[in-house]
């Protein structure tokens, strides 16, 4: 998919914060110059094409009772397609990036209350065949990380 500049100035700004207000998507087509319609169209065009994996907030889940790990797995490369479709498959899943190393699979699973992410894990294992090793944070930090297009 190629991005044309609108595409990337959207991407970019919408990096930056969300607004909340009773109509954000026009709070934010109005400073990127655009028409309210033409910038949800283009968000779901970028959602539905996989450009962006996922539009929404990040909130700490341990704050409204729940939890999250990052997970590892060691996958065959013939196999990979079909683990990432299971493992995707799951709601609980936010992210999964394929890595050059022995644990080519790593994803992310965040959940309601602490217990849940054990059940995901062995439901994981058993539908993929594959371990999961369950790597919970000890730490956190914020970088902020923001990806220009």
């Amino acid at each position: 998919m190629q991005l044309d500049a609108v595409d990337r100035q959207i991407i970019n700004a919408l990096q930056e914060g969300f607004p909340i207000a009773e109509e954000p998507f026009a709070e934010v087509a109005e400073k990127l110059a655009l028409d309210e319609n033409e910038l949800l169209a283009r968000l779901e065009r970028l959602l539905a094409d996989k450009t962006l994996t996922r539009f929404g907030p990040m909130y700490q889940a341990e704050r409204l009772g729940g939890a999250f790990t990052l997970v590892a797995m060691s996958i065959r490369e013939d196999d990979f397609e079909r683990v990432a479709e299971i493992v995707n498959s799951f709601p609980e899943v936010a992210h999964n990036y394929e890595r050059e190393h022995h644990f080519n699979m790593w994803f992310v699973i965040a959940t309601e209350n602490p217990k849940h992410i054990d059940a995901i894990l062995t439901e994981i294992e058993l539908d993929t065949g594959y371990s999961c090793y369950n790597m919970p944070k000890q730490d956190e930090y914020f970088v902020g990380l923001k990806l220009a297009v």
